[in-house]
């Protein structure tokens, strides 16, 4: 798990925008997306993900497989909802190695489907986007935009998530008020849930952490920061993260926490190079395991929309690695927990440790 939270927060500060904006991004749609990537690689080109993503692609799809199933188990308002698709989109006349598509075959809703990128790169644009749409339940739209499939393009990797759960406890919307938000920007008053109940606790290092159990073995984890998020979120590490989400024990908890709608948008070839990832761009990538043709990654796109209310979560993610040729006794005083600055959110499958998604919310809306 610590591998995984190593690569999400180090690939986070570089994919991030300035610490005041909101942002959101999904670690397992990425880390699925640049795995796929990874086991139709060889040599520096696959040795540079490996690095980034700090685990081979055996051993991520063993993390990423671990989540990509849901618990039925407990009380829910509604039964949880996770789709995943790992598609191979490719041109016709792409040679594509049965060994790699063997490889594919082991990843959580794979697929290789054609697309006409040569004589229509319109319609194959509008095919893959169709597609995340439909696993997105429509939340992410249009993943490629207009003019990103050019001719030249010969294949694409996309992942696709969606998830869906409700709180193991739902807030009671009558308890929901406008109360002070400190954002950035200045106060604002923001639709605010408040709840009084165990929930996993911990105050360490700087931080407080509340974690909402949800329905199908996820739950989600407020991080506030004791002093401002734009001081405390850089200086927070793997190995600190870890020992937060450790920490958190059984403790009656009030709680004040905005709803919040939350997205992110970013091309990911910039903020990879800053981890090391250099010969997937260039003429020098090696797509043996995947096909005789030579390939290279044009550009990595990936959005993200998080929305969070008294019933419960709702995400969707989408990532495209696009290629071309060349969480009776007396109980004690609740510990008042009161979210009215900027924090941060993650969505977890408990088990496993895999962030589904990692949001700063710094002016909820």
């Amino acid at each position: 798990m610590r591998e995984h939270l190593d690569f999400s927060l180090s690939l986070h500060r570089r994919l991030a925008p300035p610490v005041e904006n909101p942002f959101c991004w999904s670690p397992y749609s990425v880390a699925s997306a640049l795995g796929l990537a990874a086991a139709a690689t060889r040599g520096r080109t696959r040795e540079e993900l490996v690095t980034a993503l700090r685990d081979d692609p055996a051993g991520l799809l063993k993390l990423l497989s671990g989540a990509a199933e849901l618990s039925t188990d407990g009380p829910a308002a509604e039964p949880p909802v996770l789709a995943l698709a790992n598609t191979l989109w490719a041109h016709a006349d792409l040679p594509v190695e049965e060994s790699y598509l063997s490889v594919l075959k082991d990843w959580p809703g794979s697929a290789v489907r054609n697309a006409p990128f040569g004589t229509a790169p319109e319609e194959a644009r509008e095919l893959i986007n169709a597609d995340v749409a439909e696993t997105t339940r429509g939340l992410i739209p249009e993943l490629l935009p207009a003019g990103s499939v050019d001719p030249h393009t010969i294949a694409v990797l996309v992942n696709a998530l969606y998830l869906k759960v409700s709180w193991r406890e739902a807030f009671d919307e009558k308890a929901t008020t406008k109360r002070p938000f400190h954002a950035p920007a200045g106060d604002r008053d923001v639709a605010t849930m408040r709840a009084t109940r165990r929930l996993g606790y911990a105050a360490a290092e700087g931080w407080q952490v509340v974690s909402l159990p949800a329905a199908g073995g996820v739950e989600a984890v407020v991080l506030l920061p004791d002093a401002g998020l734009a001081t405390a979120e850089p200086d927070l590490d793997a190995a600190r993260l870890g020992r937060l989400l450790d920490a958190a024990q059984q403790q009656r908890v009030e709680l004040y926490l905005p709803k919040f709608d939350v997205t992110g948008d970013a091309e990911l070839t910039r903020s990879l190079g800053a981890l090391g990832v250099h010969t997937l761009f260039t003429r020098e990538a090696d797509f043996s395991p995947l096909t005789d043709q030579p390939l290279r990654v044009s550009t990595i796109v990936h959005q993200s929309v998080l929305k969070v209310d008294e019933s419960g979560l709702e995400g969707a993610a989408a990532t495209a690695v696009m290629m071309r040729l060349t969480a009776i006794v007396r109980e004690p005083d609740p510990i008042r927990v009161e979210v009215d600055r900027p924090f941060l959110f993650l969505v977890r499958h408990r088990i496993t440790g895999s962030l589904y998604f990692l949001a700063r919310v710094t002016d909820p809306s």
